[in-house]
């Protein structure tokens, strides 16, 4: 079975230096209908304008994935941690028992578009933490690349959940397939171009949920980046 999200059907926000757009409830977007998906419960599709961004603030008990596609986003924590997230980077923070972050657009001149990502991990009042990996085009074009699992194999970032996440570049004309094993579910997310997913169309900021199917099959139709959850 799967569940098409639409992009026009998000959630939205426009602050003049923030457009966001909520596939799930999230600040002042409420749809009892939409609060997450298994233990995925945040994608907002976030642009931030040149010099602006997120000033200081609090989270805990959870696992917050940062995913840019253009410009440069720059993270400061109370763990000490300073660095500038580009395109290609995967950005894991644990919130665990407690920290404090900002997140700027890096650059004066250029917009910053990234995927803000909260999934709810598998234990609460962990030791906050932090991983910031690269992941080369070359190793996700025109196949699933895991940049995010619980034990962190193949060089993903490790995220404290039952899950594990891909990304692809598919180009028109490639096609990738990921069996689902039994009991598991998927969220597909594209960031950008269009592919078909099992047979269906699927556009820049649609998402889909896919419960009982044993496997996925995307095609490029115009040339994409696609997120991929497998989820408990």
């Amino acid at each position: 079975m799967i569940t098409i999200r639409n992009r026009d059907e998000r959630g939205a926000v426009n602050m003049g230096w923030l457009n966001s757009k909520h596939s799930f409830s999230f600040g002042h977007y409420y749809d009892p209908a939409h609060m997450g998906f298994r233990a995925l419960r945040v994608i907002n599709d976030d642009r931030v304008i040149p010099g602006a961004g997120f000033p200081t603030h609090g989270h805990a008990d959870m696992e917050i994935v940062s995913y840019v596609l253009d410009g440069a986003l720059e993270h400061k924590d109370t763990l000490g941690t300073s660095s500038v997230i580009r395109p290609g980077d995967v950005q894991r923070m644990s919130a665990g028992s407690g920290i404090r972050h900002s997140e700027y657009n890096a650059s004066k001149k250029d917009p910053v578009h990234f995927l803000q990502i909260w999934i709810l991990p598998n234990e609460e009042g962990m030791v906050p933490g932090y991983e910031q990996k690269a992941f080369e085009r070359e190793e996700k074009q025109g196949r699933l690349r895991l940049v995010g699992s619980q034990d962190g194999r193949d060089g993903s970032v490790v995220i404290h959940q039952d899950v594990d996440l891909y990304a692809t570049l598919l180009d028109e004309g490639d096609s990738v397939t990921h069996e689902l094993r039994p009991g598991r579910h998927a969220w597909v997310q594209v960031a950008r171009g269009q592919v078909r997913l099992n047979g269906e169309i699927l556009k820049e900021g649609d998402g889909a949920a896919i419960s009982k199917e044993d496997s996925l099959t995307l095609d490029g139709v115009v040339s994409a980046e696609v997120l991929l959850f497998d989820l408990a």
